[in-house]
Order: structure tokens, then C-alpha cells, then sequence
């Protein structure tokens, strides 16, 4: 009666071992179809690094639970002691994976611009701008070089190669004032 019982959670905490692997090869192979909410998002709708339930981490967590337990078991703790030496198992590995993907995730560059970024700094104007028309400004963030096409707040005009400041954005057209 014993070896049934114990072969039974046995056979159970590797089929729970091999249902994580072969989800985690699957989420390598296929990449993102099983990861709908794998990233974390701010309030400002950016994306702030990997989801302690995306696919990768549950399925290391899976895998680490049935194999630990799996270990356990043979090595003949009881099944109480052996679920929770897997829970350990997957929370530790899990969190190990976590912490890697949140520092590879930390090590990337973004050349994402938010247009609010430019409000506020100094651009040159590389179209001039006519009385009461448009024209086009050119505005450095960083080490990315930012066209857009603008008119003067106060409907006067620009010439090309004049400083200003961009006070706003209308949709895609950025507000422009001369500097002093």
C-alpha cells in the first residue's frame, strides 16, 4: 500500500515537472502568443518590466515544484513535506528568473520619444516659418534628432537657423516661441 501511495505522488509531482518543461519550451518556441499580460504596466501606459506571472517565470515555477517534489518523494519524505520542498523549489527558481529577466529588462534602451518630452526645450527652426503659417523645427533629445512641423505662438515670422522654445503641442504641430 505505501510503495502505490508513494509511487503515485512520484508519477505525479513528474507529471507536473514535465507539463512546466514542455510549457516552457513552448513559450520559447512561440515566443509571445501565451504571454497577453507578461509585462507590468504603469499609470503612464509604458511597460515596467516582466510579470512575476508571465508564462517563462509560472513555468519555471511548475517545473521546479513537480521536480523538487518529484526529488523528495524519492528520496521518501512524505507528501506534505515534499509539496512544500516543491513550493520552496518553485519559488526559488521562479524568483531567480524573475530577477534575471527584471535585470535584462533594466539593461535596455528605448528610443521612444514621448512628445510631452519636448515641451519646454530649445529647438532650431530648420524650415522658416511665415507670417501666420507653418514651418518646421528641429529639437535634439538625447541622441535622437526630432523634426516637427510648427508655427509661431504669436503668428509672427521666423527666420531659418533661429532659437526657440517649444511652449506646445497641438496634435503633431509644436508651438514655438524665439528665445531671448
Amino acid at each position: 500500500m505505501f510503495l502505490l501511495v508513494s509511487t503515485s505522488a512520484y508519477v505525479t509531482f513528474l507529471a507536473i515537472a514535465v507539463f512546466g518543461f514542455v510549457f516552457l519550451v513552448g513559450s520559447a518556441v512561440f515566443g509571445d502568443r501565451f504571454d497577453h499580460g507578461d509585462m507590468d504596466h504603469s499609470a503612464e501606459g509604458h511597460s515596467a518590466g516582466p510579470s512575476m506571472f508571465s508564462s517563462r517565470i509560472m513555468s519555471v515555477f511548475v517545473t521546479a515544484f513537480g521536480s523538487f517534489g518529484a526529488i523528495c518523494i524519492h528520496l521518501g519524505y512524505a507528501v506534505g513535506v515534499s509539496t512544500a520542498m516543491g513550493f520552496g523549489g518553485g519559488v526559488l527558481f521562479g524568483g531567480v528568473i524573475y530577477a534575471f529577466a527584471s535585470f535584462l529588462y533594466s539593461q535596455q534602451a528605448s528610443s521612444h520619444i514621448r512628445t510631452s518630452d519636448l515641451i519646454g526645450n530649445t529647438a532650431q527652426v530648420s524650415v522658416a516659418i511665415p507670417k501666420g503659417g507653418m514651418g518646421q523645427v528641429r529639437c535634439t533629445l538625447g541622441d535622437t534628432v526630432v523634426e516637427k512641423v510648427a508655427r509661431a505662438a504669436k503668428g509672427d515670422e521666423i527666420p531659418v537657423n533661429t532659437l526657440v522654445k517649444i511652449s506646445s503641442l497641438i496634435g503633431e504641430v509644436a508651438v514655438v516661441d524665439r528665445t531671448e
